[in-house]
């Protein structure tokens, strides 16, 4: 069978099946959350690891991520049109939680570039392991016979679950390091902690993905396989080339902006305990305004929803390049903003991504989603990249553990602007990649709007 099933599509999906396979995300949060939050700042401040290797420690291993993804997404699509599911790849991805603690858990001996080294092992293993659970998990949606906003509805779901993973994660990672008292083996104490919770949730996603699959009518399609044809088909989707364009850019800044709450809460702070603070307010409002952003999506189109949010996360991060001037209270409403904005910024790229798979009659969602998450991948090794080097060019001066280092009006300068100008630049681009998408409207036409 080729194209899109012929069948008509169902109605709307019980709960209960959305609640399972979102509970896939929980444990993905981890993965998404505690290194885009913490291991730069590991390597520099705890491993004594100079900014620039810190930086290429963590965008190196990304780079495998190009080539990794695509294989992945095609193995995913043979799996599929062998077996009609992808069942043992996810199973597969289900090991990410030692290659998680594996990543904390650095040798004692062990610092500078020795230990940048053993990071990036950890960190090619668990993005290949982490591939291996997404790129399957994120092609469900494009299989299932629903329409355009039955897929926003189930991509809610998956956010505000993924939300909830990330907050407790983002909040409970900085605590059980040992806060402003961070040590290795308070970081090692964290990664344990969280690896049991990863591997629990992941493997209620995969028994929530079978659940998906029956209550949508279980279409079982034979997807052709995959192979560099697919491949160069879903990069000559000029839709598919904008929206994931757009999406790396805002990959980019979001993480880019997870890199740096660390160093702006310790530096331009004055506490790092306040880390968690400001994670708390990137965060917490995605699990209240998730259902909002899904009903303007409805409203007025997952597009327009789109940029809206592109726009309010720029202006955001333009507040918080104004420093401790400002005042604390202005900071975390702006850090707020920029977390309502992420969650339009994460729930409707998601839910367009199968609109454009549909759209296009591909049987190779698996492919789709393959180059889809290796973009993402690329946003998540690009942002950090990019702190850590505005940190070298800053002439920001690495530490062990425990050690008072003070650093120098470059140095605090370049933090608060990477931390709040770039993103904002970044963004910029975001939305003028985004408003070259025109799919939305003939696919809500489609949907009887």
């Amino acid at each position: 069978m080729t194209g899109v099933d012929p069948r008509r599509d169902t109605g709307a999906l019980p709960r209960g099946p959305l609640v399972g396979f979102a509970a896939g995300s929980l444990g993905m949060g981890v993965w998404i959350t505690v290194p885009g939050l913490l291991l730069l700042y590991f390597l520099t401040d705890v491993l004594a690891v100079a900014p620039w290797l810190a930086g290429l420690t963590l965008l190196l291993p990304k780079v495998a991520d190009v080539l990794l993804h695509p294989w992945i997404g095609h193995r995913c699509d043979v799996e599929q049109a062998r077996r009609g599911h992808r069942r043992r790849l996810l199973l597969a991805g289900c090991a990410l939680p030692a290659a998680f603690a594996a990543l904390f858990a650095v040798p004692g001996g062990l610092t500078g570039a020795p230990a940048a080294a053993w990071v990036a092992v950890c960190f090619v293993a668990g993005n290949l392991l982490f591939a291996a659970y997404q790129v399957p998990y994120l092609a469900t949606p494009a299989d299932l016979r629903i329409g355009y906003h039955e897929r926003t509805r189930l991509m809610a779901f998956r956010m505000v679950v993924l939300t909830l993973g990330i907050l407790v994660s983002g909040l409970l990672a900085p605590l059980l390091a040992g806060g402003d008292d961070a040590t290795r083996a308070g970081y090692l104490r964290m990664a344990g902690v969280l690896a049991a919770g990863m591997l629990a949730a992941m493997l209620v996603g995969v028994v929530g993905i079978g659940r998906l699959r029956r209550a949508a009518g279980d279409p079982a399609l034979r997807h052709a396989s995959g192979g560099w044809r697919a491949l160069a088909a879903s990069l000559r989707d000029r839709q598919f080339r904008r929206l994931a364009g757009a999406y790396l850019a805002m990959s980019t800044t979001t993480h880019l902006v997870l890199a740096g709450v660390p160093y702006y809460a310790r530096y331009e702070l004055g506490r790092a305990g306040l880390t968690t603070v400001l994670v708390a307010a990137f965060v917490a409002p995605a699990l209240l305004v998730t259902p909002a952003w899904s009903a303007l999506a409805r409203r007025v189109g997952k597009q327009r929803a789109l940029l809206a949010a592109q726009a309010a996360f720029a202006a955001g991060s333009l507040v918080l390049a104004l420093g401790r001037a400002a005042g604390l209270p202005v900071l975390v409403a702006a850090v707020a903003v920029l977390g309502v904005a992420f969650a339009g910024m994460q729930l409707l790229p998601f839910s367009m991504l199968p609109d454009v798979i549909r759209a296009a009659g591909s049987s190779r969602a698996g492919t789709y989603t393959g180059v889809w998450t290796a973009t993402e991948a690329t946003g998540a090794a690009l942002g950090p990249y990019a702190y850590a080097l505005c940190l070298a060019a800053g002439g920001f001066v690495a530490s062990r553990a425990g050690e008072t280092v003070t650093q120098s009006a470059g140095a605090l300068a370049a933090l608060r602007y990477g931390f709040g100008l770039l993103p904002a630049a970044v963004m910029v681009v975001a939305v003028l990649l985004q408003r070259r998408y025109t799919l939305d409207g003939a696919a809500r036409a489609d949907a009887g709007h």
